[in-house]
């Protein structure tokens, strides 16, 4: 290691260390409309804080008795009990100036003189880092750190020069910014595909328009393949023209897939079911037990509670062409049929009508209340035209393939960034070298 790194502890760098509010101090009760956010653990699952996540929030007067509660930019936020482990900063571009953290989180104020809180954090995001946070943790009962913040005191890292812990942080956040960058456009495309197929097939938004002689806001030759008036059946106003369906008309439902047993084959487990977003965070390789069989183009649908009511939802676009994988028994595979676009399984799975119709067909003793393939059979919704099911199809498919191949490469930036993170913080990979590898990998 470089001879300008200097062992110190937390105590030396350390401004103030300081214990959130006890848990009788903030009660749903005294939660207002507006005032100082209140800090959970959603909102530490980066790097920096997560201000996307809502907040809720306390009076000012309120905050100002929890004073030792009170956090702001540049300190850096622990949890020291429950999901113990979890540690961000406050960025400077923090949507808030003030913040309060909650009960299980103690938070560090680094003097910014010799220490910056990007650098503390990615120390207690390495291997070394993380062990020597929960060497002191219990878990027995719920996990804790225990005495966290004298504890956290006598934490020993090695600290390069601030210009050095800068440039380090500054490679880790390009990275960190490049990852979520890449995040926001996948969800975006697939919210795009969301309100298209929700404006055209749920809503009949470009129907209506016809219908009340408004512009569509579609070019005219997708307006033209939208009939101009509703009409009344005994499921409500569709389409003219369009058929109202029973979902194993225009879908299989758990269609059959060969795979042979003990053939490794990728497996995708129920923790690794996305709960927003198409793409799993992990697919496996296993030898093939038991389970639903899916292949490229599938919807999985978790059936069971709490998975379903949480939204664990995927669409199988990440297997090689002819490959099949396989996953949990409690899965329903959807799989459209011709002309429905593959991509319209998923975007009705995440419809909330079709959810809340799986949510209520739940049988089974509490706590493991689970939904029928069958009785999914019962749902009912509304299909259009062949012309405007493959119109649907040539929008979708790029966002979905855009999608995903922003979140395949997210994956591999994150991983990069994983390897470069322990080589930074020790001092093993210098700044010139890591900076020449970044440009050529961006």
């Amino acid at each position: 290691m470089a001879s300008e790194w200097r062992e110190v502890t937390i105590e030396e760098i350390a401004e103030y260390v300081a214990m959130g509010p006890f848990g009788s101090s903030i009660k749903v009760e005294t939660f207002v409309d507006d005032g100082i956010p209140v800090i959970s653990g959603q909102h530490l699952q980066g790097q920096r804080l997560n201000d996307e996540v809502g907040y809720n929030f306390i009076s000012e007067e309120h905050a100002n008795r929890l004073a030792r509660a009170n956090v702001q930019r540049g300190d850096v936020i622990f949890t020291h009990a429950g999901n113990i482990g979890q540690v961000a900063y406050i960025p400077r571009e923090s949507k808030f100036v003030r913040y309060i953290i909650s009960q299980r989180q103690f938070y560090l104020r680094p003097n910014q003189k010799v220490a910056c809180p990007e650098f503390i954090v990615a120390f207690f995001k390495t291997p070394e880092g993380r062990h020597k946070l929960l060497a002191n943790a219990s878990q027995v009962g719920v996990p804790s750190i225990a005495r966290p913040v004298s504890y956290l005191r006598t934490i020993e890292l090695s600290l390069p020069p601030l210009s050095e812990q800068r440039a380090i942080a500054h490679i880790l956040g390009t990275l960190d910014d490049k990852i979520e960058l890449n995040r926001r456009m996948s969800a975006t495309l697939e919210a795009m595909a969301r309100a298209l197929f929700k404006a055209w097939l749920i809503d009949f938004e470009p129907v209506r328009a016809k219908a009340e002689d408004r512009a569509t806001g579609l070019p005219p030759h997708l307006a033209a393949l939208f009939p101009d008036r509703l009409v009344e059946t005994e499921h409500g106003e569709v389409p003219e023209g369009w058929q109202s369906v029973r979902l194993p008309e225009v879908f299989e439902v758990n269609p059959t897939r060969a795979l042979k047993k003990d053939l490794p084959a990728p497996y995708l487990d129920m923790a690794n079911m996305p709960t927003k977003g198409h793409a799993p965070d992990e697919v496996a390789q296993r030898p093939f037990g038991s389970g639903m069989r899916f292949t490229n183009g599938d919807t999985l649908v978790a059936r069971i509670t709490p998975c379903l009511e949480n939204g664990k939802t995927a669409f199988v676009d990440f297997l090689q062409d002819g490959q099949i994988g396989w996953g949990s028994t409690e899965y329903i595979v959807l799989r459209p049929k011709a002309p429905w676009p593959e991509e319209a399984g998923y975007l009705l799975a995440r419809d909330q009508r079709f959810r809340d119709f799986a949510i209520q067909g739940m049988t089974g003793t509490s706590g493991r209340q689970r939904v029928p393939a069958s009785a999914l059979n019962h749902f009912q919704f509304v299909s259009p035209t062949p012309q405007v099911l493959l119109a649907l199809g040539s929008a979708v498919k790029p966002w979905f393939a855009r999608s995903s191949a922003a979140v395949r490469e997210a994956r591999t930036l994150a991983a990069l960034r994983d390897t470069l993170l322990p080589k930074l913080i020790s001092g093993e990979l210098r700044i010139k070298d890591a900076e020449t590898f970044l440009d050529r990998v961006l």
